[in-house]
């Protein structure tokens, strides 16, 4: 393994740097786009019902929303790492919003699809851009920067499904429009950081610098290929697996438990919890024991729970959910920190390129497992996707990346 020394800003300085303002209001407008986007998956069971659908056209949802919001992120990160604009972020959500008034009014399929990639087209400019404030305002505490960014997507995750239950499901798919409300609230709080960010851009001119200070991983360009493909097929059994739970959890406890519509949303919330709460742990934790051993410990470590949860009853089903969903989540903060320290002046790009990608792996898995489960049942494909965290045994062939605290 090869080792490399990173020199870094002092701890105290990297203290005083840190702008917790705009962390906790980029988590914030992170917390209201996840939880629109999470209503999506939340309202699947009633979208089937109303509109006759097959487990593969749900599938197909949830394919089109990741597409969208995937294979634009990295040329959105890549556009405005050489560009940035601010001002995107408020612009990209307002995207989000027509989606979401459109979703609430479709009246057939072609229709549904075309607001979820409304959808998408509005978190593919959220994501690379807010990762990259996030990243600018860390002040060298990059883990930390990122979980505070990232807790606030996953706590809307979570929050999304419980809200559709109580306003959604009894009272039909017209009152999707009340999220749109939290879409106008996340732009009067972006305007917010876009401003903190133009500001901070011209600060950084009139100082004579053209890029923040950067790690500088003594890295062949060979091992930063191979370290890139790694983490990208760890985002692959990561994201592929997570699919499994967000898109057909609810199904799947209504098949095995008979459980209703609402209780199994209950359950999904819970796990989407227990996500966040991973989350939050999972950087901090990167930062001081180093990335590379948190990676490798989230993806691998979760297989043994993975592959008990297809055998317990309802009880387990969800303690051992939440097991899941704080170990498999530690992960993503560290991956992604981990990628923009291999790359250093690309944090849009190398942003885009891995939200993007997780966004298109959770939607081709979405994809994928529906038809799935059309051929075969719910029960198969969780007995089959309990095994894809063993790839995380890939882990160990990444380089150690550590910080010298001098």
């Amino acid at each position: 393994m090869e080792n490399t020394t990173i020199t870094p800003t002092s701890p105290k300085r990297q203290v005083q740097k840190t702008v917790f303002p705009i962390l906790f209001t980029i988590s914030f407008a992170h917390l209201l786009n996840d939880m629109m986007q999470s209503v999506i998956p939340a309202v699947y069971p009633l979208i089937k019902n109303n509109y006759q659908l097959t487990f593969t056209q749900i599938g197909l949802i949830t394919l089109t929303f990741q597409l969208t919001a995937s294979l634009l992120q990295p040329v959105v990160g890549f556009y405005t790492d050489k560009t940035p604009r601010p001002y995107s972020l408020p612009i990209g959500m307002s995207f989000t919003l027509a989606g979401l008034v459109l979703l609430s009014q479709a009246s057939d399929y072609g229709h549904i699809l075309v607001a979820v990639a409304l959808v998408g087209m509005g978190s593919s400019v959220f994501h690379p851009e807010s990762s990259r404030v996030a990243y600018l305002a860390s002040g060298g505490r990059r883990g930390l920067a990122q979980s505070i960014f990232q807790i606030g997507g996953n706590a809307g995750g979570a929050t999304g499904p419980l809200l559709a239950a109580l306003v959604v499901v009894p009272y039909g798919q017209h009152n999707i429009i009340w999220f749109g409300l939290a879409a106008v609230l996340a732009m009067i709080a972006l305007s917010r950081v876009a401003h903190w960010y133009k500001h901070h851009l011209h600060q950084k001119m009139s100082k004579g610098k053209t890029q923040e200070h950067d790690v500088h991983p003594v890295l062949s360009r060979g091992k930063v290929n191979t370290s890139i493909a790694i983490l990208l097929a760890l985002i692959f059994s990561k994201y592929f697996y997570m699919a499994s739970i967000t898109s057909y959890l609810t199904f799947y406890l209504i098949d095995k438990f008979g459980v209703s519509v609402q209780q199994s949303q209950i359950y999904l919330f819970i796990f989407l919890a227990s996500v966040a709460a991973g989350t939050l742990i999972g950087g901090p934790l990167g930062d001081r024991f180093g990335r590379k051993y948190v990676i490798w410990a989230s993806i691998l470590g979760v297989a043994p729970f993975t592959l008990l949860l297809p055998y317990v009853d309802l009880f387990w089903t969800g303690a051992l959910s939440v097991v899941i969903g704080i170990i498999i989540s530690s992960a993503f903060p560290a991956i992604l920190v981990y990628a923009q320290e291999l790359v250093p002046g690309k944090v849009g790009m190398i942003s885009g390129l891995f939200f993007g990608f997780a966004f298109g792996m959770g939607g081709l898995g979405s994809a994928l497992l529906g038809k799935l489960a059309d051929y075969t049942s719910i029960t198969y494909v969780f007995h089959l996707c309990a095994f894809l965290p063993l790839l995380g045994i890939i882990a160990g062939w990444l380089p150690n990346v550590e910080r010298e605290d001098g």
